[in-house]
């Protein structure tokens, strides 16, 4: 199936006349996350709180089967009233400040979105007689900065700096209402998702991607020696829809899952390999080596999500890179200005 200017998400299970609530739909995932289910016959609501540019380009992609209520998860009336009027069956809770910069210059902005915002939607949802289950997103991040490598689901959540604690800390309560109310939660732990749609120019493969393409050499934060694990998000979306048809089945309620490909990738190496796909493997990114409150070295173990869900990340790095650059190339020859 075609989607998002030539962009295919995979086919999966039947999601028909089942209503559902995708959080931070505006955003980059959500959005992604909204067109697949709505593909899949889903009637979604897609709860938006501001008006953005990137809400009015997928305006442009949804199916008709895609509605927008505006409200803002820490308004607890506000988000019980959207799954009332929609009956909703299954919450997708993606809505989040999703920056680690932005978490250590304004922590009290992540603090409230990310853990106040995921108790509301938690409370609302307790609240709602035809909610099923509510599918939380939680991160990598929410492990802390661990030798342990690769993160289990065992591990505890440590985090230690704003963006990272707020996302241990959602993480912990999104369980606890499993545990205490008996709500069906399921907690998705993704490494880094990236891929077309994402204008956020501060994280890496959109800065490096749309500096590139213009000809600018990239500005790397850190020292470029970090490791990460990434996720296309063609694969976080297969990731959410396997655990929301555990929701609708009521199976492995309570239980927290790694997405990933398995395998850490240093920074320096997708950026050499972003530049390759660009034509542009002359330029020589300006290392800042300033990065402050970061986790050096991150990635996942997914055998659980294998084991008990069938998931598996199915693409391969270079054949993601090459996608999401495809969709940064249409992009800029549209003549929509890269800032965000």
């Amino acid at each position: 199936m075609e989607s998002l200017d030539g962009l295919s998400v995979p086919a999966g299970p039947p999601w028909a006349g089942r209503p559902v609530m995708v959080t931070g739909a505006s955003g980059f995932v959500g959005g992604w996350l909204a067109k697949a289910l709505a593909e899949r016959g889903a009637p979604v609501v897609a709860l938006v709180r501001d008006e953005t540019r990137l809400l009015r380009y997928w305006r442009g992609v949804w199916p008709d089967l895609v509605s927008e209520a505006r409200a803002d998860v820490t308004d607890l009336a506000a988000v019980e009233r959207v799954l009332a009027e929609y009956a909703v069956e299954v919450v997708f809770h993606l809505a989040a400040q999703s920056q680690v910069t932005v978490g250590r210059s304004g922590p009290v902005a992540t603090l409230e979105t990310n853990v106040r915002g995921t108790w509301i939607v938690l409370e609302a949802a307790r609240r709602t007689p035809t909610v099923k289950g509510v599918v939380v997103a939680s991160s990598d991040k929410a492990y802390g900065d661990s030798s342990g490598l690769p993160y289990r689901e065992e591990a505890p959540m440590a985090g230690r700096y704003p963006y990272d604690v707020s996302k241990s800390c959602a993480d912990l309560v999104a369980r606890s209402y499993f545990h205490t109310f008996g709500l069906p939660v399921y907690v998705a732990r993704c490494a880094n998702i990236f891929g077309g749609a994402d204008l956020n120019l501060g994280r890496l493969v959109p800065h490096v991607a749309v500096s590139a393409l213009q000809g600018i050499p990239p500005r790397l934060r850190g020292t470029g020696e970090e490791k990460r694990d990434w996720l296309y998000v063609e694969d976080a979306c297969s990731a959410y829809l396997a655990l929301g048809e555990r929701a609708l089945d009521g199976k492995l309620a309570g239980e927290a899952f790694n997405f990933g490909s398995g395998r850490p990738y240093r920074v320096l190496d997708v950026v050499h390999a972003i530049l390759e796909l660009a034509g542009r493997p002359d330029l020589r990114p300006h290392v800042l080596g300033q990065a402050r409150a970061e986790i050096r070295e991150q990635w996942l173990d997914p055998s659980k999500a294998q084991k008990l869900l069938g998931w598996s990340a199915r693409w391969e790095l270079r054949a993601a890179l090459e996608a999401t650059m495809g969709w940064y190339r249409r992009w800029l020859e549209s003549g929509r200005s890269p800032a965000a």
